[in-house]
């Protein structure tokens, strides 16, 4: 079959590879008729994150059609059946499955004894993410193997196209995760740092969950029209200060929630020194990460706020701002979204039209195209915002 692998630092290929097979009784194999490239992706693309090797194959956003499944499926799948595959991939069975913590499955990861030198405890096997979470293979494919398939899923109601469905794996539940996290009330200010994908899916989550206003900040001129649009009013941060204007907003009291959409990879500016210092450490492997806005929302946020972080970081990161954090009395929520958690409510609300998670796509492609959108997504280049492939 055909994929996409990882050979290194920016370098992503569309290789023939062998197809996968049944390997344990719980498995499934589907068809991939639509995947995605995600914002996460492009820190594997920067190898920024640890513990990639070259031949792995790439993508955790995916969605297909049941072509075989293994004996111990229990009638939970079958042949034929449409099906969106979360990024976490759970047992349904241990203590954190029990408590619909997927994301932190204690019998998925198959490397758990490396993910514990590096965690302390394992989180959950991820699809087409690093050796720390698995090493399973990922999506962008023709074919993939599904472990756990029976609890590892999410049927797709037949009303539903692969656009408005694909989402439920990953952008929309984590854009809700977030949201949710920040326990959101009518009369709350939820800021979102960062208007790509998930940031998309946290502005159209809080306007649903009810905040009285929602505050979207970028530079990137499409994607700020496309929060806009989404009922966010929105600040440009290459052209006026974030601080100044969320106080102007908030009568000098700064915003009850803010969420993290951004993660490791801060925009650098010159207009903001500790950006520049964090690169340059980062460069030198002083520093896994570039925390500028996890700092910023400390500064900003709210005595007794909620910050949510549903941005990845990898590592280390320096200069955190605790004692603002601790003097302020600020909530931190954060971590890998347990994805089956939300969904059903999610597909009730694409099904009853509150929502269409399909209006982040602004490119489709085939597998083969894979590797230069990878380029296009990073780069921000025609308008970029969320690329769909179909192998």
């Amino acid at each position: 079959m055909r994929a996409l692998v990882w050979h290194g630092k920016e370098d992503i290929r569309c290789d023939t590879v062998t197809d996968p097979e049944i390997e344990d009784p719980r498995d499934a194999i589907i068809k991939v008729t639509s995947c995605a490239i995600c914002g996460s992706d492009l820190h594997l693309f920067h190898n920024f994150i640890p513990a990639m090797m070259p031949g792995d194959i790439m993508g955790h956003e995916m969605m297909g059609e049941v072509v075989e499944t293994g004996s111990g499926m229990n009638g939970k799948l079958k042949k034929g059946d449409r099906i969106v595959v979360p990024f976490t991939i759970q047992c349904g069975e241990c203590d954190q499955c029990r408590r619909g913590n997927f994301s932190v499955c204690e019998r998925s990861n198959r490397n758990k004894a490396l993910a514990d030198k590096a965690f302390g405890h394992a989180t959950a096997g991820l699809f087409g993410y690093t050796h720390l979470t698995g090493g399973y293979p990922g999506g962008q494919a023709e074919y993939l193997r599904v472990p756990f398939a029976d609890s590892t899923h999410i049927k797709v109601p037949d009303s539903l196209s692969d656009e408005q469905a694909l989402f439920l794996g990953d952008i929309f539940p984590t854009g809700w995760q977030a949201a949710v996290h920040c326990d959101i009330e009518p009369t709350d200010t939820v800021v979102i740092w960062g208007c790509g994908p998930v940031g998309q899916m946290a502005i159209r989550s809080a306007v649903l969950l009810g905040a009285k206003l929602v505050v979207a900040i970028d530079c990137v001129p499409e994607r700020l029209s496309m929060a806009q649009a989404g009922g966010a009013l929105t600040i440009d941060f290459s052209a006026e200060s974030v601080v100044e204007r969320l106080n102007d907003l908030t009568d000098g009291k700064g915003p009850e929630k803010c969420i993290d959409a951004v993660g490791l990879e801060s925009h650098v500016s010159v207009s903001q020194p500790d950006t520049v210092l964090d690169r340059a450490k980062q460069m030198m492997m002083m520093e896994n990460d570039r925390p500028h806005v996890l700092r910023e929302m400390i500064y900003v946020c709210r005595p007794g706020g909620i910050i949510s972080i549903p941005g990845v970081y990898s590592g280390l990161v320096d200069k955190i701002p605790m004692g603002q954090a601790m003097n302020k009395g600020l909530t931190f929520r954060m971590g890998q979204t347990h994805v089956n958690r939300w969904t059903p409510d999610l597909v009730r609300r694409i099904e009853e039209g509150q929502i269409d998670p399909s209006f982040v796509i602004t490119h489709t492609a085939t597998l083969e195209e894979g590797p230069e959108m990878y380029n296009v997504f990073r780069n921000k280049q025609d308008s970029c915002i969320k690329v769909v492939l179909k192998p």
